[in-house]
């Protein structure tokens, strides 16, 4: 149990450095975009996810400053490419380290708000945030397939894990 943070943390950095590169291999002017049946783009889906861990993790267990704005998640459809990857990078820095950091009596803390509409700990919530984040990878992968009309090269993950 004492390793639960850091192990949470790993898979974290892991697949926060998965959303960077599905960003950064995303062709130029196709970020915004979204395919037929799509609400969402890729880029909208990346700021959603940062808005939600810099809320959920940095902010209110990591007290680090943030002041969310989730409409605007969905609404900006303009951010430079490089700028959207230069915060994706910060944040797989920053939340990693709020969840290495954690104690064990921190991570089973009630965690401040139901989200979800029920009671949970900073770990159930954490787990669950790490969910979304895969849910949100997939949604992002699958949407550069089809907007590309290919697998637009694979995406090299197994150099995450040494990293």
């Amino acid at each position: 149990m004492k390793d639960t943070g850091k192990l949470l943390a790993q898979l974290l950095f892991r697949d926060l450095g998965k959303l960077v590169q599905q960003i950064e291999g995303f062709p130029s002017g196709l970020l915004w975009k979204t395919a037929p049946g799509v609400a969402n783009s890729a880029g909208n889906l990346a700021l959603h996810v940062e808005g939600n861990l810099r809320e959920y993790v940095g902010r209110q267990i990591g007290n680090l400053e943030y002041k969310r704005d989730r409409d605007r998640e969905f609404a900006t459809k303009d951010l430079p490419q490089a700028e959207l990857v230069i915060r994706l990078r910060d944040l797989r820095v920053k939340i990693p380290t709020v969840i290495d950091g954690l104690s064990v009596e921190r991570l089973m803390e009630r965690f401040p708000e139901q989200p979800l509409g029920v009671p949970m700990s900073n770990l159930q919530f954490v787990v669950h945030l790490h969910g979304h984040l895969n849910y949100h990878l997939g949604q992002i992968d699958y949407l550069r397939r089809i907007l590309t009309g290919s697998d637009g090269g694979a995406i090299e993950y197994v150099k995450l894990l040494e990293e």
